[in-house]
Order: C-alpha cells, then structure tokens, then sequence
C-alpha cells in the first residue's frame, strides 16, 4: 500500500471516530477490528497486529 492510500485510510479513520464522538469512538474501532480481522482470515496475524499496535502505547496505571 502506497503512503497516499495509507493517507486516505488515516483520513477516514480520523473522520469516523470524530463522527463516532468520545462516547462511541471505543465501539467503533472495535468493529472496525473485527471486520478487518473477518477480512484477513488468519488469527496469527490479527493478534501481531493487535500486539504491534499495542507497542508504544503508555501501560495503564496500578491502581
């Protein structure tokens, strides 16, 4: 995939979760997921996905 599409895709991601709004943005990208994980079929690279995406990420607090 070319910047510019990954772009686009950035683009429409950013618009849906604005349309989602802060009380729905979590449900959506949660469908969003599952979609794109139905659409790839290989549960071995949806969860390095989920892993990767997770690097980086601040770890929630002990509370």
């Amino acid at each position: 995939m070319t910047e510019q599409e990954l772009e686009k895709i950035y683009e429409a991601l950013a618009s849906a979760i604005d349309f989602a709004g802060p009380k729905q943005s979590d449900f959506l990208l949660a469908k969003i997921a599952l979609a794109l994980s139905d659409e790839i079929k290989d549960q071995a690279i949806v969860l390095s996905i989920i892993e990767e995406c997770k690097a980086g990420l601040d770890a929630p607090p002990n509370d």
